[in-house]
């Protein structure tokens, strides 16, 4: 994944009310630290950084310039901020990285195919924590349950990693788990089984008060 591009600000308003005032400029607030230097407060235009986010995953390095500064900084987010309502970016934490540098990062799983027929697949685990050099972290992984059958469960050694990267967790941790979905018939025979149990117990009830 290669870098991208973007010019920043830098920020001398903080609180609740610099930050309202930030994103309505069309920015978001951000904050720029690592490598032992001291944090540097900016802000980014909004549509471009989403417009990464969209393209290259959470995990997009960023070469940011910053206004006044002394050239651009490779950077890439550490903690994001969303609002879940208007679906916009309230801040960003970025973490700076260097050429050749590795990193740990939580990578998306996705799960491909289809289990056996009759099965449930339950996923323990959206993401993957993997080792990577900064500028080739994957930006998404992918497994197979194709054909899976009741019992199986699939683990972190089982994603295919591109060269260069490595499980940062254990091979044994479990990503998604395949068991005997509930026909029809059962699902009746238990709400049936159940509703005898209820009449059982009311007619002993009655009895009892009789």
């Amino acid at each position: 994944m290669s870098e991208v591009k973007i010019s920043a600000e830098p920020r001398t308003e903080f609180g609740k009310g610099g930050a309202r005032r930030t994103r309505r400029a069309g920015l978001v607030p951000a904050v720029l630290y690592g490598h032992g230097e001291a944090p540097v407060h900016i802000a980014l235009p909004a549509r471009e950084f989403a417009a990464a986010i969209r393209h290259g995953g959470l995990n997009q390095v960023f070469a940011i310039d910053v206004t006044g500064g002394t050239g651009a900084t490779l950077a890439l987010p550490k903690a994001i901020q969303r609002d879940p309502i208007k679906d916009t970016y309230e801040h960003v934490d970025l973490i700076i990285v260097k050429r050749g540098e590795k990193v740990q990062v939580d990578v998306p799983v996705t799960l491909v195919g289809e289990a056996a027929k009759n099965t449930l697949v339950v996923s323990e685990s959206m993401t993957l924590a993997v080792t990577a050099e900064a500028l080739h972290v994957p930006a998404a992984l992918e497994v197979s349950i194709e054909g899976l059958e009741a019992g199986s469960q699939v683990t972190a050694g089982d994603v295919t990693l591109p060269a260069g990267t490595e499980l940062a967790v254990d091979p044994e941790h479990v990503i998604a788990l395949v068991s005997q979905a509930q026909t029809a018939q059962q699902m009746e025979g238990d709400t049936g089984e159940g509703a005898s149990a209820e009449a059982a117990e009311g007619e002993a009830s009655e009895e009892a008060a009789g």
